[in-house]
């Protein structure tokens, strides 16, 4: 009989650990497949994601890390201050003994190693009372060497009746009976399910990139309510007292309570992001009202959302997220100024941002600062890909850069610069990257290089990564008709002016077509269309202008050459051709105006200073002037 038990123990011990292999295999396969995801590197946590960790002091780090698992702990005893981060300076660091928080560390261990001292301890006293000694259990009653034995921690719960009939026929009855697992076993399994899962969490085997966190509480939370329900269970039992346990009831009755209040309170806080980043100022101010800002932001309510991102900065000024953040926001609002000067704060505080570096460059090209603008991309492409926060994002950024810098190149007529930037940017843009601009912009170089099948080619290319995208719809109608292929590129033209008719760009376009193939009124009524859709756009103003004016209708021609002018107002070409509409119009005071204000901003244009001449020659005849300078 013996034996046999004892082969079903061992038998049960082999399934045991044999669970336990696969368990532990399984475990490791899947960290095995997260690395290789991760590049076969550990993730990369920035300062401010674990500020211990990267503390040069190896008394500070200890303090710290030994502290968390207690500031843990209190988080599961009182959860008043509950935050979705903890990150930055929402918990300081301890620097040294005297820091008073270090008795909460104490406080927090020695519990830790009393209970489990009592855990252990009881089981082998309970171990060494039994050893040797048989139980037997007759007509319900148990027995230990002749006398009855009853233990406050052990309870036996009927599980069926067994009936045995001896030789003479008379019958037996014996009770099987299941027993409850003892307290010291469940404050030992209650501590195992707390303790355990938060091992990872404690950076104790590796550094990790968060401070508190709820989410790894869940688990450990399941030890948690165990432990208490232990404790409850033992008050029960050892307390026999009516008014006692009425007062135990009472008391458990109000931590469920209490802590359902806590939980239907906090779920409040999770209904929205921007209430889940209110809840969160008290705790981390910084990344609460950085986060506040960008829900702000996409709800539209922009002056919140800048105030949010100016409160973030007041807290913590380094924050290059924050600070690229209310840049953007204001290079929407066109406050290009504050923007650049944001924008390089934030590469101040981060020199491998490469998002900053692309917007700063756009705005210096926008504002003609060319040199500089050029000097930004190239320092941007040339940012090292290591310890980067975002791999994916910062070479979509340095993709970008390359392409702006190539298109720099291109309308400055640097063709073969602009190509070989560009093929620089398709080396290095990642799998994410939309490349139909990039190779659009490629065929218009080769295009202007009279490279016609390569620029096809990467027409092609680009309609074949986008199917919809209108500008390489526009480009490769251009070049057909070049090629003589009229019927092909209009049915391009149309087809971008079908994927948005809102677009005046594309009515420019296929007005200029037709200006070619010489349907002068046709061409004249898209140049207005795309006028008035695009009536901010000064190069589609400026183009519908010069169409009308070929086309013949002078008066229509006039009307946009001085909204061109509106738009940009010292730009000395846009003030020529207004004057020389005006000119041809017959108004010939305000054409010598805008001449005149056209060669104090280009004195040397010989075009205008030849048509002032003849504009000056025939207000003499009219008497409008008595002699020319």
């Amino acid at each position: 009989m013996a034996l046999g038990q004892e082969l079903r123990q061992e038998k049960k011990n082999l399934r045991l650990l044999m669970s336990v292999f696969l368990l532990g295999s399984w475990g490791v396969f899947l960290l095995a497949c997260r690395l290789y995801w991760m590049g076969n590197k550990p993730p990369n946590f920035s300062n401010s994601d674990n500020p211990a960790a990267d503390c040069p002091s190896f008394l500070t780090r200890a303090l710290t890390f030994l502290y968390l698992p207690a500031i843990n702990m209190w988080l599961l005893l009182c959860p008043d201050m509950l935050s979705f981060d903890w990150s930055m300076d929402a918990l300081p660091l301890l620097r040294s003994i005297t820091d008073l928080r270090n008795l909460h560390t104490v406080a927090f261990y020695t519990g830790l190693l009393a209970l489990a001292w009592f855990g252990l301890s009881s089981r082998q006293s309970r171990s060494k009372e039994t050893n040797g000694k048989a139980h037997h259990v007759a007509n319900g009653k148990s027995s230990t060497n002749g006398h009855s034995y009853h233990s406050d921690y052990e309870h036996s719960i009927p599980d069926s009746n067994s009936v045995h009939t001896n030789g003479n026929g008379t019958k037996k009855h014996y009770v099987s009976r299941t027993s409850l697992p003892t307290t010291e076993n469940m404050v030992v399994f209650s501590l195992g399910m707390l303790a355990i899962p938060f091992l990872p969490a404690t950076n104790l085997f590796f550094y990790v990139g968060f401070v508190v966190a709820e989410r790894v509480l869940y688990i450990p939370s399941m030890g948690f309510c165990l432990l208490v329900a232990v404790g409850v269970r033992a008050l029960w039992v050892r307390l026999r007292r009516n008014s006692s346990r009425t007062l135990i009831l009472t008391c458990s009755a109000s931590l469920v309570l209490l802590f359902g209040m806590k939980t239907v309170l906090r779920n409040k806080d999770w209904h929205n992001e921007e209430m889940l980043y209110k809840s969160g100022i008290t705790v981390n101010p910084a990344k609460a009202w950085g986060n506040l800002g960008n829900v702000l932001k996409n709800q539209g309510k922009m002056e919140e959302a800048e105030q949010a991102y100016r409160n973030a900065l007041y807290y913590r000024r380094n924050m290059a997220d924050m600070l690229y953040n209310l840049g953007l926001l204001l290079q929407e609002n066109n406050k290009f100024s504050e923007a650049l000067h944001y924008y390089k704060l934030a590469i101040g505080s981060r020199p491998t941002l490469a998002s900053a570096y692309l917007n700063t460059g756009i705005i210096l090209m926008n504002q003609g600062r060319l040199d500089e603008a050029k000097r930004t991309f190239l320092t941007c492409a040339d940012i090292p890909d290591e310890n980067l926060k975002d791999p994916h994002a910062h070479k979509s950024s340095v993709t970008s850069c390359l392409y702006n810098l190539g298109k720099l190149l291109h309308e400055q007529g640097h063709q073969e610069e602009a190509l070989s930037v560009y093929k620089e940017a398709i080396q290095k843009m990642p799998r994410q990257f939309a490349p139909q601009s990039l190779y659009n912009m490629m065929g218009e170089a080769y295009m202007r290089l009279n490279k016609l099948p390569e620029a096809e080619h990467w027409y092609r290319e680009s309609l074949r990564a986008k199917p919809d995208h209108i500008p390489a719809h526009l480009t490769y109608g251009k070049l057909l008709a070049m090629t003589g292929q009229k019927a092909e590129a209009e049915k391009y033209f149309l087809k971008a002016i079908q994927l948005d008719p809102t677009k005046g760009n594309c009515y420019m376009h296929y007005g200029q077509f037709l200006l070619e193939e010489s349907r002068l009124l046709e061409a004249a009524e898209m140049a207005e269309k795309a006028a008035r859709l695009d009536s901010e756009e000064f190069d589609v103003v400026f183009s519908a202008a010069h169409m009308l004016r070929q086309a013949s209708l002078n008066d229509a021609a006039e009307k946009y050459y001085k909204q061109a002018a509106s738009l940009r107002p010292n730009y000395p070409a846009a003030l020529m051709n207004l004057g020389a509409i005006l000119h041809l119009n017959g108004k010939l005071q305000e054409a010598e105006a805008n001449y005149l204000r056209a060669l104090q901003l280009k004195p040397d244009d010989t075009i205008t200073q030849s048509n002032l001449r003849k504009l000056w020659n025939i207000m003499e005849k009219q008497g409008l002037r008595t002699m020319a300078p």
